[in-house]
């Protein structure tokens, strides 16, 4: 084989990837090809670093073939900011070559990030919406959605138009942490009070309905109603049983006889306007109406009309929670009237209803099975729906995937919404909020229908950045060099968990219930798809990088 031609072709088995820590002015090179080992074969290995052309160029002699001469490549540097009086560090090993590069400043400081902003706000039009602010915001999505003047939502992998008409009405999903929501608000106060709190509560609960023209958004979902979704056949309930009434509370321009009890610790009796102390499980067996259901979820709490007692005017004790309660006008009647509790609603105030994205095993239950929906086109999956005995979905509403729908069908175009969603990012960001709320850094994710654990992963690094890429020739000087940024990443490891024994499952299982794991629960065509992004980020460090104590290394996209 000519020289020529084996420069050409050499180098595209050589794989790169470039790393760096937010904190350390440190940039590492890794440059490793399977069928090679660099520390027997590349003999008289030198770098250099040219900074006017941002590549670095590694040349060695082939100890296979000395005769041949000597094997050049070329490795594109991504837009950090090198110190070029620095000496470059590098060396032979098993199986990568490693070199060494110092910077000016962490890619993780200010500065650089100031810079980086500046550069891509003078590119193309295309850089800047690719280059937009990546950050997973249900906020920011609900005034995207809102701005708009309707939206069809389409099935990302066959764009297939998945709603009837435009939807133009958008609101963030009512939060099922009502229990730590009225109790941060109430439970510490220091009057009679609670009573109030858990009538707050329940009209909240109240607020939430999957309606017909309108679309709950949270992280990972947006809640459609189904009858706002074309070519699906959802099947039929028994009788009236997903929408039969279960009470146990009466309720006339107050609370009846029976008492009402929340996440509050307090019962709120109808003869006395005061409270009462109650350590009981927390269940709600009633609900008033909300006027307002457009309106935010602190809202509809603040704007509530509190009625703690239908006889009469009481002045409360004085106090820092001094406030005046009159008697029932005819308003106040329309506000507070006699309704029973629905299933849907029981199930939401449990937390039943919530995000089904990574979701946990309190806000599970054996009575709300979770069905997966899918494409009537090309049958991907779509989102899921709860359901009871198999019926339509409980609450009327199914949940879309954000990562799996388009709001446009010019996918690349500014119009599409969600596409900074990827499966990939969105585990990521619930995996990091895990890790900040829960302070557990070992997740077991278990497959929704069968309850099998599937992947356990544990957070390494989340402050990492990294590139990689195949080398270029040195012969082909006309091939452009490619632009180079580094993404953030976390650094992760992983085992799956479907070939383990039934020793190692339930060592997972104790430490679960020691807490020194947290379990999230996702449908199994997700954790496959998780896995193999594992698996596709680990290839791209050497084999002697890739792995610690049993566990694979790897990486996942922020």
């Amino acid at each position: 084989m000519s020289r020529e031609l084996r420069d050409i072709e050499y180098p595209r088995k050589w794989r790169f990837t470039w790393e760096a820590q937010s904190h350390i002015p440190t940039l590492r090179l890794f440059l490793f090809n399977s069928h090679s080992k660099p520390s027997l074969q590349c003999r008289s290995l030198q770098v250099h670093v040219s900074l006017p052309q941002s590549v670095v160029l590694i040349t060695w002699f082939d100890h296979d073939d000395y005769k041949e001469g000597e094997v050049s490549l070329r490795v594109p540097i991504p837009r950090v900011l090198i110190d070029d009086e620095s000496p470059v560090s590098f060396r032979a090993m098993d199986d990568h070559i490693e070199v060494k590069l110092a910077l000016l400043l962490p890619v993780g400081h200010p500065i650089v990030s100031s810079s980086d902003s500046i550069l891509k706000s003078s590119g193309d039009e295309q850089n800047r919406n690719s280059d937009e602010s990546m950050t997973l915001s249900v906020d920011s999505d609900i005034r995207s959605l809102s701005s708009s003047e309707g939206l069809h939502f389409y099935c990302r992998n066959c764009e297939f138009n998945l709603t009837r008409s435009p939807l133009r009405k958008f609101a963030e999903m009512p939060s099922v942490n009502w229990r730590e929501v009225a109790d941060n608000w109430f439970g510490a106060c220091c009057c009679s009070f609670g009573g109030i709190s858990e009538q707050m509560v329940t009209r909240f609960a109240n607020s939430y309905s999957c309606s017909k023209g309108t679309c709950l958004v949270n992280f990972g979902t947006l809640v459609v109603c189904k009858d706002d979704l074309v070519e699906y056949n959802f099947p039929d309930c028994g009788g009236d049983e997903c929408h039969e009434a279960e009470s146990d509370l009466t309720v006339d321009l107050g609370f009846g006889e029976s008492t009402l009890t929340l996440g509050t610790n307090y019962v709120c009796d109808e003869k006395s306007g005061l409270t009462k102390s109650k350590d009981e499980e927390f269940d709600v067996n009633g609900m008033c109406e909300i006027t307002d259901e457009g309106s935010s979820n602190h809202d509809r709490l603040s704007h509530l009309c509190l009625e703690s007692d239908s006889s009469g005017n009481e002045e409360l004790e004085q106090g820092c929670c001094t406030h005046h309660v009159s008697g029932t006008s005819l308003e106040d009647q329309k506000l507070i009237q006699s309704t029973e509790i629905l299933e849907n609603q029981k199930s939401f105030l449990n937390g039943y209803l919530g995000n089904i994205f990574m979701v946990k095993s309190s806000n599970l239950s054996k009575d709300v099975e979770w069905v997966e929906f899918f494409c009537p086109q090309c049958s991907s999956l779509l989102g899921a729906y709860p359901c009871a005995n198999g019926c339509a979905p409980l609450d009327g509403g199914v949940r879309l995937f954000k990562c799996y729908i388009l709001t446009s069908l010019a996918a690349v175009g500014s119009k599409d919404f969600f596409r900074k969603y990827t499966l990939e990012r969105m585990f990521t960001t619930q995996l990091l909020d895990c890790a900040k709320d829960e302070l557990s850094f070992r997740t077991v994710v278990i497959d929704l229908k069968t309850r099998v654990p599937m992947l356990q992963i544990v957070l390494v690094n989340s402050n990492s950045w990294s590139c990689t890429g195949y080398c270029l020739s040195t012969q082909s000087c006309l091939e452009p060099v490619q632009k180079l940024d580094l993404q953030p990443v976390i650094k992760v490891l992983f085992s799956e968990c479907s070939n383990n024994t039934e020793s190692e499952i339930r060592a997972m299982e104790d430490q679960i219930k020691k807490d020194l794991a947290d379990e999230v629960f996702m449908p199994r065509s997700q954790i496959v798809d998780i896995v193999e992004s594992l698996v596709l980020a680990k290839n791209a460090l050497p084999p002697s990088c890739s792995s610690f104590q049993g566990l694979s290394l790897s990486s996942l996209q922020m």
